[in-house]
């Protein structure tokens, strides 16, 4: 590999020939010059975030008499629709049921792994979005494991149908005890049933596995989707499925613009048609909202449609918005799709996908996420589900064409709501055009009044813990709730990604150095209404959160992580919400502390972050533990 232009970190190359096949080595080289324009658009990203912290400037809408960056395009011609998208294709056009979730597990051996596979294709979903970001652990090599999984189970091989059976046994159980009756037939037809789609790595995330022979650190999304396509485009075609991506953290149309670039010139090289990489868009940032058409515009032919995620959203706007001491967010628990600036991004985005091309086409909406899984006291499982179907019929009315779902087993629970229905989907169902005035861009940060209580901070804190012990442990999707609840069976475990982790913290810095009052009184902590969230109230809160935590039992806390990577999760929690300057990422503080259960080099890692974005406005993406 020396005469190469990336290096691939150890023996992995040897451990994974199946993986980096001649083919994707191939691939990877022809791309690897895009890694220079990643970086410098996520410098860009940078530069853009300290301005409006310097400037105290609200994020706004595009000029219309300008080009988007990167592209011909004019924005007003985006607005109205004249560009260049395709028909959806015949597997995408009925997802009622999108799941999400890993392909792989931590420290697992194969038949373990490949079993999340496993349970996803045969969950009677529409379409699965294999999550290569923010639901898999990144410990050890486990982002190649789920390329490999994935691999394994679209070319069917024998492993993985092996497993696949006893799975569906194992589902049909379930099944019958939950409805009165099994959901799956016949196992082999009903792999064939869901579509597979891949949800790549963000641009603002480097590969821990691949390095740029000159030492700069490689793009995950360029490794990422380098691995998936080159390896899995033929068996796909082969089996008339799409090859469909989820593109996440896009902030603005440039970066929209260079993501369609680097799936065009993948297309060329493979000897695929320019468009035949589908990609839906996850609307995760508030710069995204104000650009929609033009994100639209700038992936033409790639686009079939938006997804909006609530976690990853509500921080966007809140990171946005730090600089703003009037911007309070309440309690993450009063933040639904209903409240404020997330009923105003969810209608942008309605009435974005329902504007037609120049061509007559329109883009899907997909539904957010519902965490909720089925397993919990009679009573709480029924309130819980109530809820969820509740909050599936209210989507379904507003436009949404599916929803996402966290589990396996809230698969048949959630699509009977858009079965009634009978529609495939709701392309082109009548809305409103989208305006672009100030109040439209007022309405996309508008607060409204809600609880901000102690018992919402702990919630924040004891979540925001336990998912950097999580992720520590290999875990970046967690069943988890708050310590309090620990033992409650009326109180379900929600599945939790590194969004929802990373907002409880965004909140939790909001209130602490923009001084957010408390709404109701407080008998344990004697605060009372109109108090201030102070620094001495957070310290007293993480350290009784933090005990419960020591003290739970194995199930709720893993007793060997105890001493090894909680440690290292509190200090992150404690760094990341006194830190005057907000930090970008919470993931960055984490990604640095992958495979390190010491808390000493934690710590260490953590100042060197902090020391380089204070003094030169840059983040430490790499990983801290390659060796060649």
């Amino acid at each position: 590999m020396s005469e190469k232009s990336i290096i691939i970190r150890n023996n992995l190359y040897q451990e994974y020939q199946d993986v980096y096949t001649d083919e994707v080595l191939s691939a990877l080289e022809i791309m690897a010059p895009f890694n220079a324009e990643v970086k410098k658009l996520m410098e860009v990203r940078l530069r853009r975030r300290q301005e409006r912290r310097q400037k105290q400037k609200r994020i706004d809408f595009l000029d219309p008499s300008t080009n988007i960056p990167g592209t011909s395009i004019k924005v007003e011609d985006a607005r109205s629709g004249k560009f260049e998208g395709t028909p959806i294709p015949k597997d995408l056009q009925r997802q009622w049921v999108q799941g999400t979730g890993p392909g792989a597990k931590p420290n697992a051996p194969l038949e373990s792994s490949i079993r999340n596979v496993a349970y996803a294709l045969l969950s009677g979903a529409d379409g699965w979005m294999f999550d290569g970001e923010d639901a898999l652990g990144q410990t050890g090599t486990m982002s190649l494991d789920n390329q490999r999984n994935l691999k394994l189970a679209i070319h069917r091989e024998p492993v993985f149908l092996t497993v696949a059976e006893q799975v569906a046994a194992q589902m049909n159980s379930w099944s019958k005890g939950f409805f009165g009756e099994e959901k799956i037939r016949e196992y082999k037809s009903q792999l064939d049933f869901t579509t597979v789609i891949f949800r790549a790595r963000g641009l603002h995330l480097d590969d821990r596995h691949l390095r740029m022979k000159d030492g700069a650190s490689f793009s995950a999304s360029i490794a990422d989707l380098a691995l998936y396509v080159t390896n899995n485009y033929q068996a796909l075609r082969e089996k008339g499925s799409s090859i469909v991506l989820y593109l996440p953290k896009i902030q603005t149309a440039e970066e929209a613009a260079l993501w369609n670039k680097i799936i065009s010139h993948l297309e060329k090289h493979l000897g695929l048609e320019e468009g035949e990489v589908k990609v839906y868009v996850l609307v995760e940032q508030l710069e995204a909202t104000y650009q929609l058409m033009e994100i639209r515009a700038a992936l033409g032919k790639h686009f079939v449609g938006y997804n909006t995620g609530r976690w990853d959203y509500i921080n966007s706007v809140s990171d946005a918005m730090a600089w703003d001491p009037s911007f309070i967010n309440p309690n993450i628990e009063s933040i639904g799709m209903t409240y404020g600036y997330m009923r105003n991004y969810e209608d942008r985005v309605r009435r974005a996908v329902n504007t037609a091309d120049k061509l007559g086409n329109f883009a899907l909406w997909q539904g957010g996420m519902e965490p909720n899984i089925p397993v919990g006291s009679e009573e709480g499982v029924s309130n819980s589900m109530n809820k969820a179907i509740s909050g599936a019929e209210r989507e379904q009315r507003e436009g949404a064409s599916g929803k996402w779902v966290a589990h396996w087993k809230m698969v048949h629970i959630i699509r009977p709501v858009w079965e009634k229905k009978g529609e495939a989907n709701q392309l082109g169902r009548k809305f409103p055009p989208l305006t672009y005035s100030a109040e439209d861009a007022a309405g996309l940060i508008l607060l409204e009044k809600a609880p901000r209580t102690i018992r919402g901070a702990r919630n924040l804190l004891s979540v925001g813990l336990q998912y950097g012990n999580a992720f520590g442990q290999g875990m970046q999707a967690a069943a988890l709730k708050p310590a309090d609840f620990f033992g409650d069976d009326d109180v379900l475990y929600l599945m939790e990604d590194m969004a929802t982790g990373e907002i409880r913290l965004s909140i939790l810095w909001e209130w602490l150095h923009k001084g957010a009052e408390i709404t109701e009184d407080d008998s344990e902590t004697g605060l009372v209404q109109g108090d201030t969230f102070t620094e001495k109230v957070f310290d007293k809160l993480l350290k009784e959160e933090y005990d419960k935590l020591l003290n739970a039992n194995n199930k709720d806390v893993y007793n060997a992580s105890k001493d090894t990577t909680l440690p290292i999760a509190r200090k992150i929690v404690d760094v990341y919400v006194k830190e005057d300057i907000k930090i970008p990422w919470f993931i960055d503080l984490l990604n640095i502390n992958l495979n390190n259960t010491d808390l000493k080099i934690a710590e260490d890692r953590i100042n060197l972050y902090v020391k380089k974005l204070k003094e030169k406005g840059e983040r430490v993406t790499e990983n801290l533990d390659f060796t060649l």
